[in-house]
């Protein structure tokens, strides 16, 4: 599409136009929405009272909505409807209005089609955020005008038309996101692939396609950059439009990116020696890879090299919170899944005290049981997953029920303070779940600050 902010707005005058979710994507979507002359109905679960005013304050700009459990069940006669990126678009009310004629879409649909610019998306199952963060500090690094959008950053559609040709664009993109994507990025970045988000979707099957979807409508001169070393994304080679960039930390690749005598190595080009990277953990180290293939022939490699020694990573993901009585206390609150936390626990050379434990997303936990036998040397569980985790455990070969200490809490203070009490001069106390944050949390990051206010109180 390509055309102006202004022209699309003015493109829904006329129509009804349905917001799903009062959320911090949507809610910029609105206000532009509103001062254009469109007629709006914003629909949320929650009560008015939750929102501290704002509702009283959109309303008055001409805002209609559809608050509560019922709001979904507004949408007849809607001509638009644009909605948050965590619902399935398949539900009932919104399968119904598709069927009467509305178009279902999202703020990052819309936002793709305006945009001016290269865009550079990556999705994955584990790894997103830094890996997106990577690439957006090497190309402001660069010198290049960055915009990051998607999961992080802020909502990028009102910002559509201060972005330039010569700008770059880079978002980090869910399965959720991408169930309903009809456009790809210039350059595509698949971290990985594991089962992850099982509760929203259908099966692994769909949850794949929602992943490969991020490539699906590439077009020849387009890139695509994928993981050898998962057997998921490296299928998705097969189906790609675009040039196809794999990197490996365990295969030796002609030309690609992978890891050859210690050097991160791009199309047989020395690139970045892997004890350089200040992140801890191979994982920092893939996801580096996946970086360098991205902003290849656009960042010098002195440049990679001076952002890899002094880039100290992304909060909630294995960031040191503190260290008290020699314990140092780390929060890998991101860890929403067992292959996640697997990653974290290999991050480190010793054995750790590991607090874990959350909602049940569905996750199969088996894998997780041998690796906190090897790299756990005392395991503190709270939430609705703890009986699994503990159950991964105890099946677990080579597990010693008498020499590994399990400690079940009703909660994460209590769980902080029997790590606490657990720990000696010398360890390390991670917070990584294994698990989503919902059972007592609103997202990962709240659970996440807790923890850190929690390990910030103890004296």
């Amino acid at each position: 599409m390509n055309s102006s902010l202004k022209e699309y707005t003015e493109s829904l005058r006329g129509r009804r136009v349905a917001v799903i979710g009062i959320g911090v994507s949507n809610t910029p979507l609105i206000r532009k929405l509103l001062e254009s002359g469109v007629d709006v109905l914003a629909c949320d679960r929650r009560q008015r009272s939750d929102f501290g005013g704002l509702i009283e304050e959109l309303e008055e700009k001409g805002l209609r909505t559809a608050l509560g459990l019922d709001y979904l069940d507004h949408l007849d006669g809607v001509d638009v409807i644009f909605r948050t990126p965590g619902m399935r678009p398949d539900l009932p009310q919104l399968a119904r209005a598709v069927g009467a004629g509305a178009e279902l879409t999202s703020e990052m649909e819309a936002f793709m089609a305006l945009c001016p610019c290269r865009t550079i998306a990556v999705t994955g199952s584990d790894g997103k955020t830094t890996t997106t963060t990577i690439i957006a500090g090497l190309l402001k690094a660069a010198g290049y005008r960055v915009f990051v959008g998607g999961n992080i950053g802020h909502p990028l559609l009102c910002e559509v038309d201060d972005i330039r040709p010569d700008d770059m664009v880079v978002l980090e993109l869910s399965s959720f996101q991408l169930l309903t994507m009809r456009q790809s990025p210039n350059i595509a970045v698949v971290t990985n692939v594991s089962p992850n988000h099982l509760d929203v979707h259908k099966d692994m099957e769909e949850y794949i396609a929602a992943k490969r979807n991020i490539l699906a409508w590439q077009e020849p001169g387009n890139r695509v950059i994928l993981n050898a070393d998962n057997e998921i994304t490296a299928a998705f080679a097969r189906e790609a439009r675009g040039e196809v960039t794999l990197f490996s930390r365990t295969q030796q690749l002609e030309g690609g990116v992978c890891l050859k005598n210690g050097v991160v190595t791009d199309g047989g080009r020395p690139i970045l020696p892997a004890d350089e990277i200040k992140l801890p953990g191979l994982h920092n180290l893939e996801n580096y890879m996946a970086a360098i293939a991205a902003v290849d022939a656009m960042v010098p490699t002195e440049v990679i090299r001076e952002y890899a020694r002094t880039f100290g990573g992304v909060e909630h993901r294995i960031e040191l919170v503190r260290e008290l009585d020699g314990v140092r206390y780390y929060n890998d609150s991101i860890a929403s899944s067992p292959t996640r936390t697997v990653a974290g626990l290999r991050s480190f050379r010793q054995k750790v005290i590991l607090i874990a434990g959350g909602y049940d997303k569905h996750l199969d936990y088996t894998v997780i049981g041998p690796e906190i036998v090897e790299h756990v040397k005392a395991l503190v569980l709270a939430g609705a997953t703890a009986p699994k985790i503990k159950a991964a455990v105890l099946e677990a070969a080579g597990c010693d029920a008498g020499a590994l200490p399990i400690v079940e809490c009703a909660d994460l203070k209590t769980a902080v303070d029997e790590a606490r009490k657990l720990a000696r001069p010398g360890d390390v106390v991670i917070l990584s779940p294994a698990s989503a944050s919902f059972d007592q949390f609103r997202n990962f990051m709240e659970r996440g600050d807790t923890f850190k206010r929690f390990v910030n109180e103890l004296d």
